[in-house]
């Protein structure tokens, strides 16, 4: 019995030729973060990287990986020897406002996938800049789902990096052995999900075990 594990949001370069980003893209503030990206990688300015090839990428052209997932997620999995400078950050601002935001956004986004109430990181450039000053060096801009990262490399790009990668659909796309060398506790494709999600996903891993065995 096989199951095929779906994720919330795989972001495909299928998806980038389409008529724009995600909906809940559009609806958001990152709208022209994302559009940017993609103009970018339409244009040739970034090179779309497909999971099965970074390593080689990373070994023949000597890209360095940056993965700027948040920091829960990238204590699940991450890839030895990549870079790390989190695009978002856990929002701390416990003001009237901010607690009912982060009361809601529990209710219909963390419970169900672990997610932290966040905020863009002010610091997120000057981070970048202190792992990596030379602008000229090859960065592969990797997160979970592909769409964190293209907004990173918009920013990255527009701040003189222009040897980038763009990691298609995420570490999600991933399989076991995309990656030689993986740290931490949970499989690389899987380190996004957390929450009532993560049971689930337990729970199908299960199944599908079961299944082969019969």
């Amino acid at each position: 019995m096989a199951i095929q594990l779906k994720h919330l949001h795989p972001f495909t370069l299928h998806q980038l030729r389409s008529s724009g980003p995600p909906t809940h893209l559009r609806a958001s503030g990152f709208r022209v973060e994302a559009v940017s990206g993609k103009e970018l990688i339409q244009s040739g300015k970034v090179r779309a990287v497909e999971a099965k090839e970074a390593a080689k990428l990373m070994k023949t052209e000597e890209y360095m990986m940056l993965d700027i997932r948040p920091e829960w997620e990238r204590e699940k999995a991450r890839v030895t020897g990549s870079l790390h400078a989190p695009l978002f950050v856990q929002d701390m601002d416990n003001s009237i406002v901010t607690l009912l935001k982060k009361w809601v956004h529990f209710g219909y986004i963390g419970l169900w996938t672990g997610q932290y109430f966040t905020m863009i990181n002010p610091g997120f450039l000057a981070q970048v800049e202190g792992l990596v000053s030379d602008k000229d060096t090859k960065l592969l801009v990797s997160c979970g789902e592909g769409l964190r990262s293209l907004m990173a490399v918009s920013k990255l790009y527009g701040a003189g990096y222009k040897n980038l990668g763009w990691l298609v659909g995420g570490f999600n796309r991933s399989v076991d052995g995309d990656f030689a060398d993986i740290q931490g506790t949970e499989k690389l494709q899987y380190a996004t999900i957390g929450g009532v999600s993560y049971y689930f996903l337990q729970i199908l891993i299960l199944l599908q075990a079961v299944g082969k065995d019969n």
